[in-house]
């Protein structure tokens, strides 16, 4: 069972930057990948990227590209999501996500295990 943790949300202004953290405990880190996905009021959750357990291989949403990188740290169990270029329509919460032996894939039912998630607000 893996348990996992966001952190790093907050209300920011268009244009700012924050960095999101994931810790993981409870499994072995670097077998898994790990997504992030998002849901606004009223919508649905929508994959945001992801990153492969071996590192090999990231994927993007096409909202996102060329703003957001996600990046992990196996030493400190921790995967992260770096946010650039913030804009009103990023304002969701953000959830991140396991899965076990994994590639990059934006599919949420490829994913097993779930944070709580963290709020990001940004601001006109």
């Amino acid at each position: 069972q893996v348990q996992l943790v966001e952190s790093g949300g907050g209300v920011v202004q268009a244009g700012g930057s924050l960095r999101l953290s994931c810790a993981a405990s409870g499994g072995t880190f670097s077998n898994y990948a790990l997504g992030w996905f998002r849901q606004a009021p009223g919508k649905e959750r929508e994959f945001v990227a992801a990153i492969s357990w071996s590192d090999t291989s990231r994927n993007y949403a096409d909202s996102v590209k060329g703003r957001f990188t996600i990046s992990r740290d196996n030493a400190k169990n921790t995967v992260y999501l770096q946010m650039n270029s913030l804009k009103p329509e990023d304002t969701a919460v953000y959830y991140c996500a396991a899965a076990p032996w994994g590639g990059s894939s934006p599919r949420r039912d490829e994913y097993r295990y779930w944070g709580q998630g963290t709020q990001v607000t940004v601001s006109s």
